[in-house]
């Protein structure tokens, strides 16, 4: 295994085939084991591509423009070590949650690996057709896991999940044509510097038609409609997944063509569109998770809400100079770093919470702070760090954001950004308030496995302790 990135994309459809065989128990297991060795790859792969400045793997020994190159670079480094760094603890934790309820595991552990490998292609992808597949891939496996609770609301959601994905990796695929008719290729490599000297309408077409589509994945406002019911109504191990780092992959790829592919395209008035909607993505969904009643569905419209500070980047490194932009882009990889290790520890507690109370009801948590008080400071730890208060790594990263759009005389964004944490601060205490009021006389609390605490606040643990790391976190992504 001297070169671990095939076996990023083979391992996990192995044992993701292997677990539908063996069935639930000894595939869960299996599927842990392998989440293990897959950290480990991931860790020999980061170091390489540190020490080399980036890798290179050329599929079957053909590589572009005849072949399909892979290539691993800093910023693909930090997303894969952060996939696998919070996909561990929540492979523990799913063991743990379906031992409550045995029936609902479903095809979880088969779907987990072909959603890992699918990942791990995705960030490691250097042609665009080929990112077309991952994308798919990923989708479908995300559909599946939104519908195996089994009940009405879910299918639904995971119907509607469905036809965004469609629609969303449709609109990218008419985008890969148009480029492929123009150039005769789908090489990152060969494109780049042909749409560097000249940019037809075809390619500005191919680019819109591109960022559309992964906008819908990515679900930035008004394209959120199908997050809240997909995240909030999936078991909660899927809805964690989803959150922390489904959308995440989306995401990778628009910043990686708007710095690559599409650099020529990235104007200031499209950076400011794209930052527009984000800040009403981070007021609009502050506001609605507040409003909302159900546990999972105030932590599903704070992902509508946190997605908003990713596109708070653009205009922070377009055409602002080298010192603003080099501060935002470091801020902009915390807060998705951070975001994605505190948005599965905030649903993996909601979980172990609501298995407790037996309801999805927010008003039934009164004096759940006495009987999972773990749980319960796992759920604030993580909300501290989407506030973005002292030392959570979302701190480090708002600091560092906040700090750009001063350096570039941006002022509306800094408003932005702190009228986002105080409204983050005030649907997190809405939680905290209810766990802290005396339980009502009647109300019961099933016991949980004490053990399915623990992935939760390790992930929490990690994001607070990401502001004590993020200098490790800034040397890789300067690889390559």
């Amino acid at each position: 295994m001297s070169d671990p990135i095939p076996w990023l994309i083979l391992l996990p459809l192995l044992w993701g085939s292997l677990s539908f065989l063996l069935g639930v128990r000894r595939g869960g297991r299996l599927a842990v084991a392998c989440l293990a060795i897959h950290l480990a790859l991931v860790a020999l792969l980061v170091g390489q591509a540190v020490a080399e400045g980036g890798r290179y793997y050329a599929v079957g020994g053909w590589g572009a423009p005849l072949g399909i190159d892979l290539y691993v670079d800093g910023l693909a480094s930090v997303m894969l070590l952060l996939t696998h760094v919070v996909i561990l603890p929540l492979g523990i934790y799913a063991r743990y949650y379906f031992s409550h309820n045995v029936e609902s595991v479903g095809y979880f552990w088969p779907m987990l690996g072909f959603l890992l490998a699918a990942m791990n292609t995705l960030f490691m992808s250097a042609d665009l057709f080929n990112i077309y597949v991952t994308l798919e891939l990923l989708g479908l496996a995300a559909v599946g896991l939104v519908g195996m609770a089994g009940k009405t609301e879910s299918i639904l959601a995971a119907i509607r999940y469905l036809l965004v994905t469609l629609l969303g990796s449709g609109v990218y695929l008419a985008g890969v044509a148009l480029i492929y008719g123009s150039y005769g290729s789908v090489s990152l490599a060969v494109l780049e510097p042909l749409i560097e000297n000249e940019v037809s309408a075809a390619v500005f077409l191919a680019a819109i038609l591109m960022l559309v589509g992964l906008l819908l994945k990515t679900a930035l406002f008004p394209f959120h409609f199908w997050l809240p019911s997909a995240h909030g109504g999936a078991l909660t191990p899927v809805s964690a997944l989803l959150s922390a780092l489904v959308i995440k992959a989306s995401f990778y790829l628009i910043l990686r063509m708007w710095l690559g592919l599409y650099a020529p395209l990235a104007t200031i008035q499209t950076a400011q569109l794209l930052g527009g909607l984000g800040a009403v993505a981070i007021l609009w969904g502050s506001i609605m998770a507040f409003n909302q009643t159900r546990l999972k569905m105030l932590v599903a419209y704070s992902t509508v809400a946190q997605i908003g500070y990713f596109f708070l980047l653009f205009p922070l490194i377009t055409e602002v100079g080298s010192e603003a932009a080099g501060i935002a882009m470091q801020g902009g990889v915390i807060q998705l770093v951070a975001h994605a290790l505190a948005k599965a520890a905030m649903f993996a507690a909601a979980g172990v919470m609501i298995l407790s109370v037996g309801k999805d009801d927010i008003a039934l948590l009164s004096g759940i702070s006495r009987r999972l008080p773990l749980t319960l400071f796992t759920f604030a730890l993580a909300g501290v760090t989407l506030m973005g208060l002292p030392p959570t790594g979302g701190f480090i990263a708002k600091w560092l954001l906040i700090s750009s759009a001063v350096i570039s005389g941006q002022w509306s964004w800094v408003v932005v950004m702190i009228l986002g944490g105080l409204l983050s601060a005030g649907y997190v205490f809405k939680v905290l308030r209810q766990a802290f009021l005396p339980a009502a006389a009647e109300m019961k609390f099933s016991p949980v496995n004490p053990p399915l605490e623990w992935p939760a606040f390790l992930l929490a643990f990690i994001s607070l302790s990401l502001s004590f790391a993020s200098g490790n976190v800034l040397n890789i992504l300067g690889a390559g």
